[in-house]
């Protein structure tokens, strides 16, 4: 099955990863993640986002998870997060196909 994917951590956990505070009203408890193709499409449209007027909230990293991944808020200050799990199989019409 192909498509998208919903995934729960907790608060703090999502925050950590992230690398901002969980206390206070910076954070909304919630980041919307866009899986990409490889490392250097994440680097890429992270720059994309930045000309855009996105801020960088994490440069791109190699997560512990063993992926790569980078977070920056939007415009009203949404957590985003670019990423590549190489876990993810990337169909043609950019949905993300889930290990079984």
């Amino acid at each position: 099955m192909a498509g998208s994917a919903l995934a729960l951590f907790g608060w703090e956990a999502l925050a950590e990863d992230a690398g901002v505070s969980h206390e206070g009203q910076g954070f909304r408890g919630v980041a919307l993640a866009l899986n990409l193709d490889s490392e250097t499409d994440v680097n890429d449209a992270f720059v994309e986002w930045l000309v855009a007027g996105a801020v960088s909230v994490k440069q791109p990293f190699r997560a512990t998870w063993g992926g790569y991944s980078g977070y920056g808020s939007d415009l009203d200050g949404h957590l985003r997060e670019l990423a590549y799990n190489p876990r993810f199989t990337m169909l043609p019409d950019g949905r993300v196909q889930l290990p079984a």
